[in-house]
């Protein structure tokens, strides 16, 4: 980065890994993408990913995600779509017809990924496989796995287990508001006991199932408190740090709890209080319920027996629980064989979470390279991994994973893993994206538009800047189209377009202006000179806080400061090309000219992760003498035009016809003249 050293005007500069991996969630293989994985995850875990690649080089950054195909959510929906005669095929074809629907928006949206895999599907789906087995021999080696029996749903009507979605209820966590609740989580992520469920009723014949043993493989999650305290606490020093997912994580690593209601049930309490664990009582005059607070989990499992054999209602609290590894569903990845216990398959949620380390493997054995090179990136302390979730799997991606990770390590983790040891992600965690105000979630009461159906209204750049300037990374955001909103008046603005005019409006303004001038007076040659001192500095500060806030994932304060920098480039062109006309003043007119080519440059290079599209037709008809990735790196990031030209005093730029648009609108914003 010689330019970069040799151009810094502060010391305190952000430093970037020399390699990256970027992941971006993985979306369910039963649907189409929907508005929260477009506009909460997908758009800013790409602009952060094509940043990367224009700031350390495109070669040392991998962006991955795929189509999350296991699970019993996606065998409920087959199952009910072939019992309504609405699919025919497998459900390996059903998850295929998917995952490529999935490809084609993400496509339509811009969104770069090097690979967009499939668990279940060809290369990606051996080497998973491989993996997997590989990931979980290594838990129960080092000590991290517990044999438990549980009870799990049966369906005795049919003489079927119930599996994740086949079983309804109400959530047992104190507090949790989630629509409904599974057979061992709830919609927002909680994770109980099955036996806990409220109200449980199987969707396969709406009655009430009973409980039947079975065993299963669990990550001892609870033996990692002290680490995961420890990695919370190193939170704070990230730049992905956002308080709201250091307060979700810190819930789960409370002590063991029991929510007993106090109406008519504490006398009962008393009486029984010395058949329970050891534990103490906190009762607070403005709660309606009494807290249990146990000292361990084994504890507090003894002590909601005994509340469940004397008839006292109760609920639990979140706590570190044993994740469960393994599963007795059909659809899944096959489990190793260990200690006898066969024909299991990997729950879905752990293995979604290393399954970016398989796509990586997948992607780099396409390039042609060793087998042990993914270890370069998810391995080496020069090596960086970004996760871009959405706030409802923070337990998965926070507790779960890092547990896991840092069980890889040997039988004493470290909350610091060692060089050759798998390196702990950072999480990059959005809010909620509200649709006109209210929680938008395909499978809830609110039916959002897809992210396909968006694009009949709006350009995946007017989208894109949009998601991008909601501020998800403080809190949960109303997206509120106009042309959706049933509420909307024709007087009303659109708020979509506020951040998509910047691109349309302003920004194309500027652009067309400085292209149209050098065609009528230079005879589309771009004017060749010294820039103005003040555009430099202005530049130089833009590009360094535009840095600051990439480096801190803070989007929306991004896309505020392009607002103020493109608006000052066409308030400082308006001026001062009104001079040179009102005179006929061809020196200054060039000196505009320059200086404006500049300011546009600048721009074009930080909207480049954010509207791809537009800024690489920008490069196409500078018809510079370098190639485009030459341009957009920011080893030059600082240069100006005309060091990018063979001859700068001659160089012609492409010409541009009448009326062309570099940042488009949609066609339904463009009113019949």
């Amino acid at each position: 980065m010689e330019n970069l050293e040799k151009n810094d005007i502060t010391p305190e500069r952000p430093k970037f890994p020399k390699r990256a991996i970027i992941t971006a969630g993985m979306p369910y293989g039963n649907k189409d993408l929907h508005l929260g994985h477009i506009g909460g995850v997908f758009v800013h875990a790409d602009t952060y990913a094509r940043f990367l690649r224009d700031r350390i080089g495109k070669e040392n950054v991998i962006f991955i995600s795929g189509t999350d195909c296991y699970g019993s959510p996606i065998l409920e929906n087959y199952r009910q779509l072939v019992e309504q005669g609405s699919f025919e095929g497998t459900i390996e074809d059903f998850v295929r017809s998917n995952h490529e629907k999935q490809k084609e928006v993400l496509k339509l949206y811009n969104v770069s990924l090097n690979l967009f895999a499939a668990s279940s599907l060809g290369r990606s789906a051996e080497i998973h496989r491989e993996f997997s087995a590989e990931f979980i021999r290594n838990l129960y080696q080092n000590g991290h796995l517990v044999k438990l029996t549980t009870s799990q749903f049966y369906d005795p009507e049919l003489n079927v287990f119930l599996n994740g979605r086949q079983v309804v209820g109400q959530c047992p966590i104190e507090g949790c508001k989630s629509e409904r609740g599974y057979a061992d989580e709830c919609s927002l992520g909680h994770q109980y006991m099955p036996s806990e469920l409220i109200n449980p009723r199987s969707t396969l014949t709406g009655k009430k199932p009973i409980m039947k043993d079975v065993t299963n493989w669990y990550v001892k999650l609870d033996k990692f408190y002290d680490l995961l305290s420890k990695w919370v606490e190193k939170l704070k020093e990230l730049p992905s740090y956002r308080s709201f997912v250091e307060k979700a994580i810190r819930e789960f690593l409370e002590p063991p709890v029991i929510y007993v209601v106090k109406k008519n049930q504490l006398e009962l309490l008393n009486e029984i209080s010395d058949k329970l664990p050891e534990h103490t009582v906190k009762d607070e005059e403005n709660k309606t319920s009494v807290e249990l607070i146990f000292k361990t989990l084994e504890d507090r499992e003894k002590a909601c027996s005994i509340l469940t054999e004397h008839s006292i209602r109760f609920r639990t609290g979140k706590t570190l629980v044993p994740f469960r590894l393994t599963g007795n569903i059909e659809w899944g990845v096959p489990a190793p064989s260990i200690e006898g216990l066969d024909g299991l398959t990997i729950w879905v949620w752990p293995e979604s979470l290393w399954a970016p380390i398989s796509f990586t493997k997948t992607y780099l054995e396409m390039q042609g390279k060793d087998k042990d090179a993914w270890k370069d990136w998810w391995c080496s302390k020069e090596a960086q991994v970004y996760q871009f979730i959405g706030e409802d799997n923070v337990y998965f991606y926070g507790p779960a994973e890092m547990a896991m990770f840092m069980g890889q390590q040997g039988k004493e983790p470290t909350v610091d893993p060692p060089e050759g040891q798998l390196q702990l992600p950072q999480l990059i965690v959005n809010n909620h994206i509200l649709f006109l105000d209210k929680k938008a979630s395909s499978s809830g009461e609110i039916k959002p538009p897809t992210a396909r159906e968006l694009l009949n209204y709006y350009t995946a750049e007017q989208l894109r800047a949009h998601f991008l300037g909601l501020g998800l990374g403080i809190r949960s955001v109303g997206f509120k189209p106009k042309p959706l909103n049933p509420k909307a008046t024709e007087k009303d603005s659109d708020p979509v377009l506020k951040e998509g005019n910047l691109l349309s409006n302003v920004l194309n303004r500027a652009v067309r202006s400085c292209f149209y001038t050098a065609q009528k007076y230079y005879d589309g040659k771009i004017p060749y000179g010294e820039i103005d001192k003040e555009v430099l500095e202005e530049a130089k500060a833009t590009i360094l806080e535009y840095e600051r806030l990439m480096y801190r994932f803070e989007f929306h304060q991004v896309m505020n400061l392009m607002d103020t920098y493109i608006r000052n480039i066409n308030k400082y062109w308006s001026r001062e090309i009104r001079i040179a006309e009102t005179n006929n003043d061809d020196e200054h007119r060039r000196q505009v000219l320059i200086n404006t080519f500049h300011m546009v440059r600048t721009a074009a290079a930080l909207m480049h992760p954010i509207a791809p599209e537009g800024t690489e037709m920008f490069f196409e008809y500078l018809n510079l003498d370098v190639e485009p990735d030459e341009f957009w790196s920011w080893d030059r990031i600082f240069d100006p035009l005309y060091s990018f030209m063979k001859n700068p005093k001659d160089h012609k730029h492409k010409f541009l016809e009448p009326r062309v648009d570099f940042f488009k609108k949609h066609p339904s914003q463009i009113k019949e003249s």
